[in-house]
């Protein structure tokens, strides 16, 4: 009978079982190549979705939205770090959301008139000038040179056709060298994701006059504010988040080179979004573009400043 069997006691193991990462933890220990291909990814779905708006909405008003949904999202993650500012502190965050929601400004005034993928390219000029002041080894002139002649091969456009397209570009790209430059100073501010906030609810109403007339139309349609909320999710609020958890890590120089990638995610997006196909030139300079941001070096910092000019 199976109850005269002797009892023989099992030994219980207990295993231990990781849990799941947040979201934060996930930014500050995963590969910055890898944060960078998810900020890209979802700031360009955000640019296609926008593209899609400009049927309808003036490019200043998807802007607008654009900085001020993500102003809004952030503040609602960051709000417990919202006292105690110094007057330095507000102005390092304003003059950084201004230069962000300019260059959102511009870069949309731009795409309304240039494909995505060719006007991120352009756009990449500023990144790529802060990667050559900051650029001191061989193997990192090298990586900047074959980032630099992809960005060149990729950035195939008329300039004749589009001169206003190009001038709106050039000032998101200058706008950009600012954002990477400032962005350091708001992420060392240790107030975490709050100086993004600031500067983004400031940099808000300081494009507002160029996009508010269009915010009447946005507002009573339920279908057009959810869409620009998604801009801002997608564009503003995931994008501007992982910069933030990046560029604490990395230097300047890598953190300018590596953004590289995101002409080469906006070409992808723009293929599978918008049909705006990819020549086989534009695989090359794409190609060029990786082989750059894998060959640089990897180092990453321990003190927030110390690319920074005093």
């Amino acid at each position: 009978m199976a109850g005269d069997l002797p009892h023989r006691p099992r030994t219980l193991r207990l295993t231990r079982h990781s849990p799941l990462r947040s979201p934060s933890a996930f930014a500050r220990t995963a590969s910055p190549e890898a944060l960078f291909a998810i900020s890209g990814i979802s700031q360009y779905a955000g640019a296609a979705i926008a593209v899609t708006l400009f049927q309808e909405l003036p490019p200043a008003t998807v802007a607008f939205f654009r900085v001020a949904a993500g102003a809004v999202i952030v503040l609602m993650l960051s709000a417990r770090r919202l006292r105690g500012w110094t007057a330095a502190d507000l102005r390092a965050a304003a003059i950084f959301g201004i230069a962000t929601a300019l260059m959102n400004l511009c870069f949309y005034l731009a795409i309304d008139r240039l494909p995505l993928g060719k006007s991120v390219v352009l756009e990449f000029i500023g990144p790529i000038s802060v990667a050559a002041v900051l650029t001191r080894t061989r193997r990192n002139t090298i990586a900047l040179l074959l980032a630099a002649g992809g960005v060149a091969i990729l950035s195939g456009v008329e300039i004749g056709g589009e001169p206003l397209g190009i001038a709106f570009i050039l000032g998101a790209s200058a706008m950009w060298a600012a954002y990477i430059v400032l962005g350091r100073r708001v992420a060392s501010l240790d107030r975490g994701l709050s100086g993004l906030a600031v500067g983004l609810v400031i940099g808000s109403v300081v494009i507002l006059p160029f996009g508010i007339s269009g915010v009447g139309e946005v507002l009573s349609s339920s279908r057009l504010l959810t869409q620009c909320l998604l801009v801002g999710l997608l564009s503003s609020a995931v994008g501007y988040t992982i910069d933030q958890f990046v560029i604490r890590r990395i230097p300047i120089r890598r953190f300018a080179l590596m953004l590289a990638l995101l002409p080469v995610t906006a070409m992808v997006v723009g293929y599978i979004a918008l049909d705006q196909r990819p020549t086989p030139i534009d695989l090359i300079g794409a190609g060029l573009v990786i082989a750059g941001v894998v060959t640089q070096e990897r180092e990453e910092i321990k003190q927030p400043l110390e690319e920074l000019p005093a």
